[in-house]
């Protein structure tokens, strides 16, 4: 399959390097923002979820009517909403969108975020109601005859959706983890399998244990595998150094003022942990991959970066394409103008090489 790019959908300029300054949802920044990744070759735009933030899928319906071709990524924790509920409101969205949304179902990294919304679940419980409840919204896109469902976490009967998602046969599915419970639920069940962005060996480690599960679930293939990093782009190696660098003193300065949320540094998703390992292991990795804002945020998730000219920066996500990886999601600390210089100097590169290696398998084959 050809190469995808996820961006982010932002509802207010903050990041770790720029306090916020207005409130959560900024509706002319969120625009804006939607509209440089569409005019900028980006495929896909993710809009998260946090306890306290603005719904995701609300905004996404919004900025689906404000932009033509860009697929929207609405990031869903299940224990918000019955899955029954879930699977109209997304089918209905997709509607709206043209066809253009996909679901990002999120399991839950945090005991204490998850327990702000009401939800006391252990974490492995909290795999095992994913599962269900991916497994309901499969079923309840594609099937015209009533059905019932007797899991551990959802029992219903009869049930059957009036509506049914515009994407024949449903929408894609992408979930992201890196424990064992994580590993099993999304081999078996995601058609996107979401990882952080990690230095070759441990990527390459991640994939065989994916590989493994997918097996053991019965899938013929693994999940389509989706890697984060946060791009630092220079026009020479040394001005994407001296501006990495000043990104640090950036993250310190707004840590220092107390005007962003501190990670635990021994967080408790197994994903973090291994981002806090590649930190322990070297601030550089492979050909240009960087931890340093990792160690800074207690091994946030989205937070080891890739430093470079966009030339060293596509070279290093055709690494990770060698591998098996065909979605890259790509966040700058400059929110907009970063998706806009990523977009202009980096997708079009690594789109050129790819159409090229495909070719050249066709011509082998």
């Amino acid at each position: 399959m050809p190469v995808e790019f996820l961006g982010i959908a932002g509802t207010n300029p903050a990041s770790e390097v720029e306090p916020r300054t207005g409130g959560a949802l900024d509706l002319e920044y969120t625009t804006k923002l939607a509209r440089a990744h569409e005019d900028n070759g980006w495929d896909r735009i993710l809009f998260a979820y946090h306890s306290g933030s603005p719904d995701p899928a609300q905004v996404a319906a919004y900025v689906a009517g404000r932009t033509e071709r860009i697929n929207l990524v609405v990031a869903h924790r299940p224990n918000v909403a019955y899955p029954t509920l879930t699977a109209k409101t997304f089918a209905t969205l997709d509607h709206i969108s043209g066809g253009r949304f996909e679901v990002h179902v999120i399991t839950g990294g945090s005991t204490a975020d998850q327990a702000a919304e009401g939800d006391f679940l252990s974490k492995d419980d909290r795999y095992g109601r994913t599962q269900e409840f991916i497994q309901i919204l499969k079923q309840a896109w594609t099937s015209d005859e009533r059905f019932d469902f007797a899991g551990k976490h959802y029992q219903f009967e009869q049930f059957v959706a009036d509506i049914k998602p515009v994407q024949q046969p449903r929408p894609r599915i992408s979930f992201g983890g890196s424990s064992a419970a994580a590993y099993a639920v999304g081999a078996a069940e995601a058609d996107i399998f979401a990882l952080w962005g990690e230095p070759l060996a441990g990527t390459r480690e991640q994939l065989a244990t994916i590989d493994a599960e997918a097996a053991r679930a019965g899938r013929a293939d693994r999940p389509t595998i989706q890697i984060a990093f946060r791009p630092i782009i220079g026009a020479t190696e040394e001005l994407a150094w001296e501006k990495a660098e000043r990104i640090l003193g950036r993250i310190k300065d707004v840590q220092a003022g107390g005007l962003t949320r501190l990670r635990s540094k021994t967080p408790e998703n197994a994903g973090s942990q291994r981002l806090l390992k590649a930190v322990a292991a070297g601030e550089r990795h492979d050909r240009a991959l960087w931890t340093g804002p990792t160690g800074l945020t207690g091994g946030g998730g989205n937070s080891t970066a890739l430093v470079g000219t966009p030339d060293t920066i596509a070279a290093a996500l055709l690494d990770y394409y060698d591998l098996g990886i065909r979605i890259f999601s790509a966040r700058g600390y400059d929110i907009y103008d970063d998706a806009v210089d990523f977009g202009r100097y980096v997708i079009p590169l690594v789109r050129s090489e790819v159409a090229h290696r495909e070719s050249r398998k066709d011509l082998a084959s």
